[in-house]
């Protein structure tokens, strides 16, 4: 259930749209050891011919495809994420995290509308071309400490007044929202309407999901429990009508932000499988690799594939493949069909260098 819901089964999809309305959304993370994770995502189900048909470009420059939150969404989606904006404009805090960045909003409004008059005027614009006037600094004990304008934009962007319009690089361009985002703000469901229908679209995305008290299963979804797993859990109704239907695996090489391994603790109870991301782990601590990525075969996680792209060498270099026990002869084969075809997607040739 839960790889059928992520396209990750026979036959493959078509189109880059569906799979990422299918998904819900794309993170977007711009570490380019193989490529960056949206793209290897769609990559993991489309294939190389796949994503030669409409590129992840193509949906975002045609404005299918907004970035909200760090997420590509698909444009009709900004509807259900209207009521939280109205809220962020509001002051109104439906979280606790919400109440100091609108109070430093609110103290700084000044600023805030020196941004709109000039995105109207000028935009779109980076945020490196965006005058600083704000009167009270940002403050954090992270990177953002200082970092005026960034906060100001993301803030204004939860509010629904700015947008990102493009990236060039890894560089955001913004503008105002009305230009980027085509939907009816009148149209937008209320929060309750709004979060019920995003919590469908998240377990249909997902196929099963535990549930507990903060997150209730959604009206429809069948309630189940799993063999050796504790708690309750629900299934998406669609997914559980298929659950008695012909079931083609294929093997699949992703991200290491794929959704279906984001949930490491989903991961191990319902796979079996530990994986931990290691990029932020000196080189000497990784079991695995800066950028190991998973391998599913069929409906089983079994390895974790240690590769760099090399574009000035041409390579997709291939370092190590850590197999589980069940990893056997066929699935390895399987696994370098994958890489191989991954390195066609990158104009690049496999170079198994282990």
């Amino acid at each position: 259930m839960a790889v059928r819901a992520q396209l990750l089964d026979l036959p493959r999809p078509t189109d880059v749209l569906d799979v990422v309305r299918a998904l819900g959304h794309l993170q977007v993370d711009l570490t380019a050891a193989v490529a960056p994770s949206a793209e290897l995502v769609l990559w993991s189900r489309l294939g190389t011919d796949g994503m030669d048909e409409r590129t992840l470009e193509d949906v975002v420059g045609d404005g299918s495809l907004v970035e909200i939150g760090g997420m590509l969404r698909p444009v009709e989606d900004v509807a259900l994420y209207r009521a939280e904006m109205a809220a962020w404009r509001d002051g109104v805090p439906l979280e606790p995290w919400q109440a100091g960045p609108q109070r430093w909003i609110a103290a700084n409004d000044a600023a805030r509308h020196d941004v709109l008059e000039l995105l109207r005027a000028e935009g779109p614009l980076p945020a490196q071309a965006i005058p600083d006037t704000t009167a009270v600094p940002w403050r954090s004990t992270g990177w953002t400490n200082g970092k005026n304008v960034m906060k100001l934009l993301e803030i204004m962007a939860a509010r629904g007044e700015v947008a990102v319009a493009s990236r060039e690089g890894r560089e955001r361009n913004w503008d105002l929202s009305s230009r980027v985002w085509a939907d009816d703000p009148e149209r937008a469901p209320d929060l309750e309407t709004a979060r019920a229908e995003r919590d469908r679209r998240a377990l249909a995305a997902l196929g099963l999901r535990r549930t507990t008290a903060k997150h209730p299963a959604p009206v429809g979804a069948v309630a189940v429990a799993i063999d050796g797993v504790a708690g309750t859990w629900c299934v998406d109704p669609e997914r559980w009508e298929q659950r008695d239907t012909s079931f083609r695996g294929r093997c699949a090489v992703l991200s290491p932000l794929d959704r279906l391994v984001f949930d490491r603790r989903r991961l191990l109870e319902l796979f079996e499988f530990e994986y931990q991301l290691e990029m932020y782990k000196p080189a000497a601590q990784r079991r695995w690799g800066y950028w190991a990525m998973p391998v599913l075969v069929g409906d089983r996680m079994l390895a974790r594939v240690d590769a760099t792209a090399e574009p000035d060498r041409g390579v997709l270099r291939l370092d190590a493949v850590h197999g589980d026990d069940a990893f056997d002869d066929d699935a390895e084969q399987s696994t370098l069909r994958e890489l191989d075809d991954l390195a066609r997607y990158l104009g690049l040739v496999l170079d198994d260098a282990r």
